[in-house]
């Protein structure tokens, strides 16, 4: 009998995850525990802003497919509050940062009114401008130590989130055999 009457057929589910380069292999490695393996054909193209474009295929017929959605929905919801995470490490003090470099501008532009009104205003041009680079300087020190304190901060969160993602993966690996 010819080799391709033997082989059964099996229908596949396809998936493509756009995720951060930093957790390609965290992804790349956790949905074979559901189900999941990786499809032979890659990606195109990069997703938006740098993100890696995984593909991945699974038996349609597979068992227990119920609760190993429900626990791939669970780990793609972790994923997504591990980058809100990662992004709000910098993104609280850039803000912070911002602000104060705006005001410090705003000073400035006191400082540049007061020594081009008629007549100049020396004392106030100085008193506007002490404040205004200030106001720029100020935000490059107070960035970095803003950041290494939120870091700090968000360590524990993101520790817990990653334990949790490693707990749901158990799970799933344990329903598949």
């Amino acid at each position: 009998m010819n080799e391709m009457t033997k082989r059964r057929f099996i229908g596949y589910e396809y998936r493509e995850v756009s995720v951060p380069k930093y957790l390609a292999s965290l992804c790349a490695d956790s949905y074979p525990c559901f189900g999941w393996e990786a499809d032979g054909n890659p990606a195109q193209n990069q997703g938006k802003s740098g993100d890696i474009n995984l593909r991945f295929k699974r038996d349609h017929k597979i068992t227990n497919k119920a609760e190993l959605t429900r626990l791939q929905r669970h780990f793609d919801d972790c994923v997504k509050q591990l980058e809100a995470l990662e992004r709000s490490k910098t993104s609280v003090p850039s803000i912070i940062a911002l602000i104060i470099g705006l005001i410090g501008t705003a000073f400035m532009a006191l400082s540049t009114f007061a020594v081009t009104a008629q007549p100049p205003h020396i004392l106030a041009c100085i008193a506007f401008a002490v404040p205004g680079f200030t106001g720029w300087i100020l935000p490059v020190f107070l960035y970095k130590k803003l950041v290494v304190e939120r870091r700090k901060k968000l360590y524990p969160l993101i520790e817990q989130k990653y334990k949790e993602i490693y707990d749901i993966c158990e799970k799933g690996n344990s329903l598949l055999f």
